[in-house]
């Protein structure tokens, strides 16, 4: 409660006692009784109701979130040039009075949502797009009151500036703008330029009208039933396209890493191959080497030697020709016999 308030309740109570006091007064001058002292009474709460309803009327406390317009009878226009801000002020009382106006932040929201917006039912945009498409948009517009212009606002809108200054003007910005694109670039690639479009040319229509744009948000885009019904049929018929390209990638995969499988043992044939071929070759290159040793280690005596070796578990009596050397001459040799059992 500030001062001017409270005085004019107490202004308000002075006059209720001195109405009383009257008739308290008249009530015993009909019956003959003593007023006196009553009428002292009667003008000291008269001349404090006069005095606390004039301070009152001349007392005017502005909140510190307001702004004050100064209407008066003495100034030429009928305004004062410049607004009261925050705070106690004095006023001619009965002769002005000032009409306040808020300095935050206000939201005006156009939408289609029963209870969402300034106005109950749908009060979304309806919008024909460039290619012909019905779109309805949901918005809202956060602005707040010049507080240097609160009296040119005054003297132009009064306190019809939101429903007849931001709403329509809103309106009509988002259906001339949204009305340059197509409904696919509304939705998706040009959805911002869009937006940052409709919150210039705001900007600039509410400059010129004494209020200034805080925000512009565009909340909601949605489609007619029939559009809305080929987007998703288009969507589902992107998706099983998506999803046969999904396969047919899987079945590449899936060949290559047959194929890969293959080629791996393919290789691995190849390898073994050559594996056994290089170990054959060693082979014989040892068979060969082992040979050469061989044939270069043997002599006559050796070979002999071996053959008798080779005789002896078989052999029991060697018959040797007379005046012949004991050891047996190479086989073939003439004038040898073996006999064995």
């Amino acid at each position: 409660m500030n001062i001017s308030t409270l005085l004019q309740g107490v202004a308000t109570f002075a006059w209720l006692g001195f109405i009383a006091l009257i008739v308290v007064i008249f009530a015993r001058s009909s019956r003959q009784q003593p007023t006196k002292g009553l009428g002292t009474i009667a003008i000291v709460l008269i001349v404090a109701a006069v005095l606390l309803t004039t301070a009152g009327a001349g007392l005017v406390f502005v909140e510190p979130d307001e702004l004050g317009v100064v209407v008066t009878v003495l100034g030429q226009g009928g305004i004062r040039p410049n607004p009261l801000g925050s705070g106690l002020h004095w006023i001619v009382p009965f002769a002005e009075r000032v009409e306040k106006f808020p300095k935050v932040n206000q939201t005006y929201t156009m939408s289609a949502s029963t209870n969402e917006g300034d106005i109950q039912g749908d009060d979304s945009i309806q919008v024909r797009t460039k290619d012909g498409q019905q779109v309805y948009i949901d918005a809202s517009v956060i602005f707040a009151v010049d507080p240097n212009k609160v009296v040119q606002l005054y003297s132009t809108w009064r306190f019809d500036y939101k429903d007849q200054l931001v709403r329509t003007q809103a309106r009509g910005v988002i259906r001339d703008a949204a009305s340059q694109y197509g409904v696919e670039e509304i939705v998706s690639s040009k959805r911002a330029e869009m937006e940052l479009s409709i919150e210039s040319q705001l900007s600039s229509i509410l400059e010129e009208n004494n209020l200034v744009l805080r925000d512009f948000v565009l909340r909601n885009i949605r489609f007619s039933d029939e559009y809305a019904a080929a987007v998703e049929q288009k969507q589902i018929a992107e998706q099983q396209a998506q999803q046969a390209a999904f396969v047919v990638e899987q079945k590449k995969q899936e060949a290559e890493q047959a194929r890969q499988v293959a080629q791996g043992q393919a290789d691995a044939s190849v390898i073994a191959a050559k594996g056994e071929a290089q170990a054959l070759l060693i082979e014989a290159q040892a068979n060969a080497e082992a040979n050469r040793l061989l044939s270069e280690s043997l002599t006559p005596e050796l070979i002999q030697y071996q053959y008798i070796l080779n005789l002896s578990p078989n052999v029991q009596t060697i018959f040797v020709p007379s005046g012949q050397q004991f050891i047996l001459p190479l086989p073939g040799s003439p004038g040898t016999t073996i006999t064995g059992q």
